[in-house]
């Protein structure tokens, strides 16, 4: 398996790694993961972990597109060469822009090839401002047709990436298996709710509003710090607690809060066991995403929770959400703030929209259909190789 992300960090892609090689590994596969060389190890069964060398300079990795991962991509690339000629393997899975790597080893040992699509790689060029030159769109164009096109297994992560596989032409080899396990991880919490309130100061009559997440600017944090502060006009006592970020994002994010009103508490990086806690002390858990198409993993635990949620009416939520289970509102702060007063105000309103979500999640995102669709991905992936043999 080729990840080139930090394995493991607590955010989007590594997560769904995370999830994919447990239930593969349940499964009874053996894994070898080549990685980058930084991130946290983690202790799965028949998981070995094997990570490329890391460059002067490099102690860490940002989310999207940048120079330091082409220089990690191509560290990586040395490390599953090596790895390749080492050992005999069955078949290559890889995430993201590893796919073409992927797709180039599949063909150069003869076994077929799964490529997980988390996103689309010209899209993120968009979503993260990383560059808006015509040649370099085309040429990430052309390194997912590449890669679409040569593997036998496409994995996609959300409706809109397997609606696009299919534009592209190669739905016969698309299968949809979305990220249901969210932030989720399985070690055992820390905290519980109340220490929650505890430990960040929040008095136990303040109402709170969860965001759980990463920075990045299509994340929509300043619009849901300008809803806060309309909030607070009628609900002084409402706390939005802002789980995730890095230090200096903490700290520009806080400027502009304290800029605009209300009461906000910044908790930055959390381990990962202890989000659900997190979740459960919230009152309304909030997801402003503004931009980009794919479902953020944070909706699946949402989902669980059974809390009433907000989020934009956007594809990005509209995939998995619907007007039953939340309260989707126009990427606009006094929208988003008017949805979040309904919440507080009307307590009947916000236990049957978490109720429904609930219901959606025990019905139709299930851990046991995402194992199911996972086992039918590996069965496709034998059937490609015997058909190469």
């Amino acid at each position: 398996m080729l990840a080139p992300e930090p394995f493991f960090e607590p955010r989007g892609t590594p997560f769904s790694e995370y999830h994919r090689i447990k239930a593969l590994t349940e499964l009874g596969h053996h894994v070898d993961l080549v990685t980058y060389p930084v991130g946290a190890d983690v202790d799965l069964p028949n998981l070995r972990i094997i990570r490329s060398a890391r460059p002067p300079g490099i102690s860490g990795v940002r989310i999207g597109p940048s120079w330091t991962k082409v220089v990690l991509d191509a560290c990586l690339a040395v490390t599953a060469l090596r790895q390749a000629r080492r050992e005999k393997y069955d078949a290559i899975h890889s995430h993201e822009e590893a796919g073409l790597l992927g797709v180039w080893l599949s063909r150069r040992l003869g076994i077929p090839h799964l490529y997980d699509m988390h996103s689309s790689l010209p899209q993120q060029l968009t979503n993260f401002k990383f560059a808006r030159s015509a040649w370099l769109r085309r040429l990430f164009e052309r390194m997912e047709h590449e890669t679409v096109f040569g593997s036998n297994v496409v994995i996609t992560i959300c409706q809109d990436l397997f609606d696009h596989v299919h534009t592209m032409g190669a739905g016969d080899r698309a299968m949809l298996i979305e990220n249901v396990m969210g932030g989720d991880v399985e070690e055992a919490p820390q905290l519980d709710a109340a220490d929650v309130r505890r430990r960040w100061g929040i008095p136990a009559e303040a109402r709170i509003i969860l965001y759980t997440g990463t920075f990045e600017p299509y994340q929509g944090l300043d619009l849901l710090v300008e809803a806060m502060a309309i909030v607070s006009r009628r609900h002084p006592e409402a706390t939005l607690l802002v789980v995730g970020g890095r230090p200096e994002q903490v700290e520009a994010l806080r400027a502009t809060a304290q800029g605009k009103g209300g009461r906000v508490v910044f908790t930055g990086y959390q381990p990962a066991r202890d989000i659900a806690a997190y979740v459960a002390a919230a009152d309304v858990l909030a997801s402003p995403r503004i931009a980009g198409t794919n479902t953020p993993l944070k909706i699946y635990s949402y989902l669980r929770a059974a809390r009433p949620i907000v989020a934009t009416d956007l594809l990005t939520h509209t995939q998995v959400l619907t007007r039953e289970t939340s309260l989707l509102v126009p990427p606009q702060p006094e929208a988003f703030a008017g949805a979040i007063e309904r919440l507080l105000d009307d307590p009947a309103l916000a236990a049957r929209l978490a109720q429904a979500a609930a219901e959606l999640a025990r019905s139709r995102y299930s851990r046991e259909e995402y194992v199911a669709r996972t086992v039918r991905a590996c069965e496709r992936l034998v059937q490609a190789g015997a058909a190469r043999a």
